[in-house]
């Protein structure tokens, strides 16, 4: 849930390029991060895969003025504008991408391929029709950060209550590492992003890798069967909101220019 989604850097970036902010080359670097190559395949006038940059290069040409992110969960098609193909291989990767200004979206597929410690990943990106209309629960970004404050609150004191691992020092110790590590890794978003973007981000981050710490630390001191129950319904709901956060940070780009802030 807190490592950074590849929809995330592929729209930010994305983002930063449209608007002659980032050369090409500084922007697919930043989009592949760790992985090997990303390439785009299915897009109008390509017959085969092409790399990010052409690909970028492509989108802007036929018209598209931004991205959107997507990030969508069962019950939940957060981000998402339809066709039913396009959400179900949304669903399916857990992410996608959607264009501001022509009617496509992009899915990522994973391919991983080598020995533990020495994985070489390559990312092809499914380029397929959308539906032109609002995407759905996503949230302004000042609601979201609202939404954050009280949701990290609210899963601090059941999961004190409940003992669960994942809610105390060794909780506020994983946070500051993984902080520290963000900061030195990486750029917060990419440039052209407005600053409450950036910390509606990183308190979305704080908050999704509280609930991962929460489900991977094992039980805690919630042994019943109804403990355990209360720690998952105490969960959801907050694994949720950091997701529409996430969501309202990286699509803050695309807002701004509809309301016509830029």
């Amino acid at each position: 849930m807190h490592s950074e989604p590849r929809s995330g850097r592929l729209a930010a970036w994305g983002n930063a390029l449209l608007a002659g902010l980032v050369p090409p080359d500084d922007a697919v670097l930043a989009i592949v991060g760790e992985d090997a190559v990303h390439r785009v395949e299915g897009l109008p006038g390509e017959p085969v895969p092409v790399g990010l940059s052409l690909a970028l290069g492509r989108l802007r040409a036929l018209g598209v003025t931004g991205l959107r992110v997507a990030l969508p969960a069962p019950g939940h098609p957060l981000g998402l504008s339809g066709p039913p193909e396009f959400n179900a291989r949304a669903l399916e990767a857990g992410e996608a991408v959607v264009a501001h200004g022509v009617a496509l979206g992009l899915v990522p597929q994973v391919h991983e391929a080598g020995p533990e410690g020495d994985v070489h990943v390559e990312v092809v990106w499914h380029c397929l029709p959308v539906r032109e209309a609002p995407p759905a629960d996503v949230p302004s970004l000042g609601e979201a950060e609202r939404e954050l404050a009280e949701a990290l609150r609210g899963a601090t004191e059941v999961l004190t209550r409940l003992d669960v691992a994942g809610s105390g020092p060794v909780a506020a110790a994983a946070i500051e590492a993984y902080r520290a590590r963000a900061e030195r890794e990486r750029e917060a978003l990419a440039p052209g992003y407005p600053p409450r973007a950036v910390r509606v981000l990183e308190l979305a981050e704080r908050v999704g890798l509280l609930v991962s710490l929460a489900y991977g630390n094992g039980h805690g001191g919630a042994v019943s069967a109804s403990e355990m129950a209360a720690r998952t319904h105490a969960l959801r709901p907050v694994e949720r909101t950091a997701r529409r956060a996430r969501v309202a940070a990286y699509n803050a780009y695309v807002e701004e220019r509809e309301r016509g802030v830029r």
